[in-house]
């Protein structure tokens, strides 16, 4: 890490976490190919950089997902369009090539994640260090960039008199010719994403949509049985509703935490509650809150489960309760692994959930009337989750919102408002589900920011 920041420079970066390193890599090959001599500097306020790299993916960095699709991504409502042109240029199997020329080989795992075969993040950060080392770009860390100016006007983006930004960091001054913001969002704020770098957009013309958690664990009323279920993970289904109308339905791994729900189901499931509570929030008018509905065999509805019950009642008359309720689980679970095995189902939940309905689970199959056995069905397809709020940006994984993708020419990714200007990763207003996206958007913004930058130099 360099220590003295120099008074001048051709490309400065703010930001040195995913998107911030591979555009400093990007750009530093762009310019060697082009055999133009291009100084490019990399601020960040961290003391030490990658923090989020090292502790994503369980600590083993979750480099991308082994099939990537515009669907799997959020944001404006053209997002769609946005994410296949950017995945166009550099998609996922660029990404692994791309880690495999730096020399980290990366392994599938069941769920499509891919991560390095060392199985440690470190071994990700490390070699994105080693070859901005190799190529002569300067990291400076513990220099937090406090305000930006821009001498041009922003709004004349075809004026040909070059850009130049005055950065105020930590120790001087400096003043660039083009400007990078990698600046995150506002997830994990103790690893210097903390927001920002909206602020500097602003400053350079750019608006901010609404920001909030997303990839974020939810936390469940006190009263609720979750804590009883804390460490118990199974295949479930979650619907979003919002108004009552369902907005989001996906399928997945659900953790119970003693504060509620965790996990990727949760994880990815949560994004939509949250706007959805914001939206509501924001209403003019009255509007009812969204609901998080639980589906614990995913795929079935009341009717097929309810109907699985009055058989399995008809034909085990004295049997207990708590055996059909179990039976007719195994009867209705739809596989989920490559070996076609369904999961088994969670003894316990299944207990607290016919607690929950309160029903007793010591009557036998002919006692079970038809009321209690409409309310044993409608806890397995479609229970309440009484959400209260998320665990906050200590805990997300990443921030929904940020600069819009209208305000940037997705081609360069650059400021449609401000000559000199690239913006690259999570700052921008696009989100990815949970495993390996939202590295895979920061790896796509970076390739296309940094070359673009260079070349504008002249």
């Amino acid at each position: 890490m360099a220590t003295s920041a120099p008074s001048t420079a051709d490309i400065a970066i703010i930001g040195a976490g995913a998107a911030g390193l591979a555009v400093g890599i990007f750009a530093a090959e762009a310019a060697r190919r082009i055999g133009r001599r291009t100084s490019i500097i990399l601020f960040d306020g961290a003391d030490r950089v990658g923090a989020k790299i090292l502790v994503s993916g369980g600590g083993r960095c979750n480099v991308t997902h082994d099939i990537v699709r515009p669907d799997d991504f959020f944001g404006p409502p053209n997002i769609r369009t946005i994410a296949r042109n950017i995945l166009a240029a550099f998609d996922e199997r660029a990404t692994v090539a791309w880690f495999d020329s730096l020399g980290v080989r990366l392994k599938r795992e069941p769920t499509g994640k891919l991560f390095p075969i060392s199985d440690k993040a470190r071994t990700v950060l490390d070699v994105l260090l080693d070859r901005l080392d190799e190529l002569d770009v300067s990291i400076f860390a513990g220099h937090r960039v406090k305000a930006i100016s821009c001498k041009c006007n922003p709004r004349q983006l075809e004026s040909t008199d070059d850009p130049a930004f005055l950065i105020d960091h930590s120790f001087s001054q400096i003043r660039v010719r083009r400007l990078i913001l990698c600046t995150g969002g506002r997830s994990l704020p103790r690893s210097g994403s903390d927001g920002v770098g909206y602020n500097f957009a602003r400053a350079l013309g750019h608006s901010v949509t609404h920001t909030h958690p997303a990839l974020v664990p939810l936390i469940l009323a006190p009263s609720f049985f979750h804590a009883s279920l804390s460490g118990i993970a199974h295949d479930a289904e979650l619907t979003t509703l919002a108004d009552n109308r369902p907005i989001d339905r996906r399928r997945g791994s659900l953790l119970w935490t003693h504060q509620g729900i965790s996990g990727p189901l949760a994880m990815d499931a949560s994004r939509h509650w949250l706007a959805a509570r914001d939206a509501a929030n924001g209403a003019p008018t009255r509007s009812t809150p969204p609901r998080l509905l639980l589906n614990t065999l995913p795929g079935q509805t009341f009717e097929a489960i309810d109907g699985e019950l009055r058989r399995q009642c008809e034909s085990g008359s004295r049997t207990v309760l708590a055996k059909i309720v179990e039976r007719t689980c195994e009867v209705l679970q739809t596989p989920t692994d490559q070996d076609g095995e369904p999961p088994p189902p969670p003894t316990r939940l299944l207990n607290a959930l016919l607690h929950h309905a309160a029903v007793d689970t010591a009557i036998t199959g002919a006692s079970l009337t038809r009321d209690a056995r409409h309310q044993i069905a409608s806890a397995l397809a479609a229970l309440d989750l009484p959400v209260e709020r998320d665990r906050g940006w200590y805990w997300e994984e990443v921030t929904a919102g940020g600069v819009p993708l209208a305000e940037i020419d997705y081609r360069t990714m650059h400021s449609r408002r401000c000559r000199g200007l690239y913006l690259a990763g999570e700052i921008l207003d696009c989100d990815g589900r949970i495993g390996g996206f939202n590295f895979q958007w920061a790896w796509s913004t970076a390739h296309q920011a940094g070359p673009a930058a260079v070349e504008s130099l002249g």
